[in-house]
């Protein structure tokens, strides 16, 4: 999961635990639904955060050995 899709995870649980009344899709708790896509959200972007920027290489170059006579 990418920075971008988790927050429109987010973005989608909070339009459905705060937005929408309840009880607008029939036999489905919208509010633990969206509280649930908020969660997985912001663990999704917390862990592409993390792999981000632990993502980092570091190159060092050794200086050639030429020897002159």
């Amino acid at each position: 999961m990418r920075i971008g899709s988790s927050i429109v995870l987010i973005a989608l649980g909070a339009v459905l635990s705060f937005a929408l009344t309840p009880g607008l899709i029939p036999y489905v708790n919208q509010v633990i639904i969206g509280y649930i896509f908020m969660a997985v959200g912001v663990i999704g972007l917390i862990v592409s955060l993390i792999m981000a920027s632990s993502h980092r290489t570091v190159v060092h170059r050794q200086e050639p050995d030429v020897r002159e006579y």
